[in-house]
């Protein structure tokens, strides 16, 4: 994920911008929301246009919300440690149409949001010498990993640590937030996501994966059962409740699609790559093979869309340059498929080069260019870990 620099503004040009860019945070952690932002009404998920409000109501479904969909990458990650209640809120005060979640378990087989079940970089942990002997190496996904992981401890002893940002070399101001929040369960998100939306008069959408479903399963721990049961609890396993559930292993979504009736998406790294369900079925097809035509077509017999990484849509040549646009959005939408594809960042060396600008990787480039190459494409929605650059590249789209 790019180098592990400090981020230090070059120029006065640059301080600049990190000035406005906290004042405009502040703004909308202290509740001004979109309105801070500059962003016209229709581009506002939290204002009481026709869309949103079909959105946040029974009877709206995914098909209302506003297109392109900006998707709150773990929250709004490029300004706080992201799968926190921190990092949610902040996204949804910035107007975020629908905010991520990454699912893993506990020993005690509860659900809890990390993007990994190895929390040594996301958490405090190692500082805990009560926890010092849980500190193990294991083989996840054919991925050897050694640190403290989530299967390894029940809720509670989770509930003792607290979160810290994942990539402080790109993003030293994210690191002022460290040990301020604790690693959040499902059903917590969930509780929130509902006091929130009463606040709003409208339900806020949320989008939800298991991670590493396979790897779980065989430890007794599956994601599927659990996750469902709380949907249910919580009324978001209906075809229009606002939640989509995703997964990289396909088997994890037809699971999913026996047990709600919620909206449901295939995710897809890259295209030399195959699902870990694949590999342990001995399934010799690649995401080159599932985003092909025939592919497409057996994903649309359970599932509602494609989260395809974006160099899918339009990859990269050897310098890192965009090149042109694959046939994959028209594709997916032949076979009624939405496609929100990850992750859009601000930081340069997150970014396509030719949207880069200057020398600093940790800097800003120009994510409103590489926004409206790729809304061009015609995809449904994007993840970014900037809400508030989205919706404005969104307003900007849609001519609000």
């Amino acid at each position: 994920m790019g180098t592990q620099e400090s981020r230090q503004p070059q120029d006065a040009n640059e301080q600049g911008r990190a000035t406005g860019r906290r004042a405009l945070l502040g703004a909308a952690v202290l509740g001004a929301g979109g309105a801070v932002l500059g962003l016209p009404a229709a581009a506002r998920a939290d204002e009481a246009t026709p869309d949103a409000k079909a959105a946040g109501h029974s009877g709206g479904g995914y098909r209302s919300l506003p297109v392109p969909t900006i998707i709150a990458h773990r929250g709004a990650s490029g300004y706080r440690p992201e799968h926190t209640l921190g990092s949610y809120q902040l996204a949804l005060d910035m107007g975020a149409h629908v905010i991520e979640q990454d699912l893993v378990p506990t020993k005690d087989g509860h659900l809890v949001c990390r993007h990994e079940n190895d929390i040594t970089g996301t958490t405090d942990v190692a500082a805990h010498p009560e926890f010092a002997g849980r500190k193990t190496t294991k083989v996840v996904d054919g991925v050897t990993y050694t640190g403290w992981f989530t299967e390894d401890f029940t809720l509670a002893e989770l509930k003792t640590l607290r979160a810290k940002e994942r990539i402080p070399g790109n993003r030293q101001e994210n690191t002022l937030y460290d040990g301020r929040w604790e690693i959040p369960s499902f059903e917590e998100v969930l509780r929130w996501a509902e006091k929130e939306g009463r606040k709003r008069g409208r339900r806020v959408w949320l989008h939800v994966e298991t991670k590493h479903p396979t790897y779980f399963r065989k430890l007794g721990l599956g994601l599927e059962e659990p996750l469902a049961k709380l949907l249910r609890k919580y009324d978001r396993h209906r075809k229009n409740s606002p939640v989509f559930l995703q997964s990289f292993e396909p088997s994890s979504i037809q699971r999913l699609n026996r047990l709600v009736d919620s909206p449901l998406v295939v995710l897809l790294s890259g295209a030399a790559t195959r699902p870990w369900d694949f590999v342990e079925a001995g399934d010799p097809r690649t995401v080159a093979d599932l985003v092909k035509p025939a592919g497409l077509t057996w994903i649309a017999s359970f599932a509602n869309g494609i989260g395809p990484t974006l160099d899918l849509i339009i990859p990269r040549d050897s310098g890192g340059n965009l090149t042109t646009p694959t046939t994959l959005v028209a594709d997916a939408h032949a076979e009624g498929l939405i496609l929100h594809p990850y992750t859009l960042r601000n930081e340069n060396t997150f970014l396509p080069a030719n949207f880069r600008k200057g020398t600093d990787a940790n800097a800003y480039g120009d994510s409103f260019g590489a926004l409206k190459v790729y809304f061009d494409t015609g995809i449904d929605g994007i993840f970014t870990d900037n809400p508030d650059t989205g919706l404005l590249a969104h307003a900007d789209f849609v001519g609000d």
